[in-house]
């Protein structure tokens, strides 16, 4: 299985930035008491600070440590868009259509971080299956073709799991909301990335705390299977 991590352990340890608004708070972290009481001025304390002399590590300079606080604030704390429902007004003749159509303002305000398992054919007429992140999904492409039906929803190379079995060509990765895992017991799991649920594809299986399945049956698609996880953010 192959996995594709979005945040590398740099910018993880960037987060201790944060509680820092401005770079003499960032160098007052670093200075201790017995700096103030031996140097008796925190400017000096700060100067020692910034040259390094405080950390195990490199001490970021004041350029640097604005440019990846900002970088890690934006991650963290993204600035929420409006957005316009594309499948709003629109007539659904095709039953996934309308399913999807039920769900997309809950998944594009992160309520709800849908799963679709789809098994079709390619354009070639070969059969491919995969799991695909909705939520994230409508977020990189548009989906005003899918709703209109002028376009068949098909699994891609880059979604949360992709299956060309006449190639043997099998993918996983992490997607915007959900990791996949192995686990020793049910097998292939997806871990929600925000509240850290599994979900268990396994149609045998229940599929997971907060998280219902749902089989939609459409002339368009071999089979289609849309699992709906219930986000618990923390409050």
């Amino acid at each position: 299985m192959e996995e594709q991590t979005e945040y590398p352990p740099s910018v993880e340890a960037d987060k201790n930035l944060l509680p820092y608004e401005t770079f003499d708070e960032y160098l007052d972290s670093l200075i201790g008491i017995p700096d103030l009481r031996n140097l008796r001025s925190i400017e000096t304390a700060r100067t020692i600070a910034a040259l390094g002399y405080r950390t195990c590590g490199d001490t970021l300079e004041e350029r640097e440590f604005y440019r990846r606080r900002a970088v890690i604030h934006a991650k963290e704390f993204p600035v929420v868009k409006p957005f316009r429902a594309v499948s709003a007004g629109l007539a659904h003749t095709d039953p996934l259509n309308k399913e999807l159509a039920d769900r997309e303002k809950a998944n594009r305000l992160g309520i709800l971080n849908s799963v679709i398992f789809v098994r079709n054919t390619t354009r070639s007429g070969f059969e491919v299956s995969g799991y695909i992140d909705f939520a994230h999904r409508l977020a990189t492409e548009d989906w005003e073709p899918f709703f209109t039906t002028t376009k068949v929803l098909r699994p891609r190379e880059t979604d949360l799991g992709y299956y060309f079995w006449r190639l043997g060509v099998v993918r996983s990765n992490v997607t915007r909301n959900w990791k996949p895992l192995m686990d020793g017991e049910r097998g292939l799991v997806f871990q929600n990335r925000h509240d850290h649920k599994l979900l268990s594809p396994d149609p045998q299986a229940d599929p997971g705390q907060a998280t219902t399945r749902v089989r939609v049956f459409s002339p368009r698609y071999l089979q289609v299977e849309i699992y709906d996880h219930v986000v618990r953010r923390k409050t």
